[in-house]
């Protein structure tokens, strides 16, 4: 038997604009904020406040823990985490856009559960738009992010 690196997936089927249902959802992977995540997105910002690395600094100012960059916990949502850009390999065109609501502190320990949720379907005349909420709770069920991605689909072809 040969080998086809086209045919190496993480799914069987590709999938298309039509192929999506308002609703789906698409869970992504949990994560603990450590001390390593935040040392590396710091490393990775550029962002020296002292409210994202110095704990007793964030004591002081009424937090239990070092406090998690907005943008680090933005990052969960990345919609690379999961399967869908591997349903979507030959249908999509583009990242149109993203936006975020932070309702509640991510501290140093927190476990986060990002997911997305197909919210909006807008065909146009070859393509479509594909919306996705991002939401992320704590370990607590806290929400503590809320967000949308826009996504540029393919239609299936033929």
């Amino acid at each position: 038997m040969s080998f086809d690196p086209r045919q190496h997936r993480l799914v069987p089927e590709q999938r298309w604009f039509g192929d999506f249902t308002l609703g789906e959802r698409f869970p992504l992977p949990s994560r603990t904020m450590t001390s390593g995540l935040f040392a590396a997105f710091q490393a990775a910002s550029g962002d020296n406040h002292p409210i994202h690395y110095d704990v007793e600094y964030c004591r002081a100012h009424g937090l239990p823990n070092m406090l998690a960059h907005g943008y680090q916990v933005a990052i969960q949502t990345c919609a690379g985490a999961g399967l869908f850009p591997h349903l979507v390999e030959e249908s999509l065109k583009g990242f149109l856009e993203q936006s975020t609501r932070f309702l509640h502190p991510v501290v140093l320990g927190d476990t986060l559960y990002p997911l997305l949720e197909v919210d909006e379907l807008t065909p146009q005349r070859s393509t479509g738009i594909l919306g996705l909420r991002a939401t992320v709770h704590n370990q607590r069920g806290v929400l503590v992010l809320e967000g949308r991605h826009r996504y540029l689909l393919r239609m299936r072809p033929g």
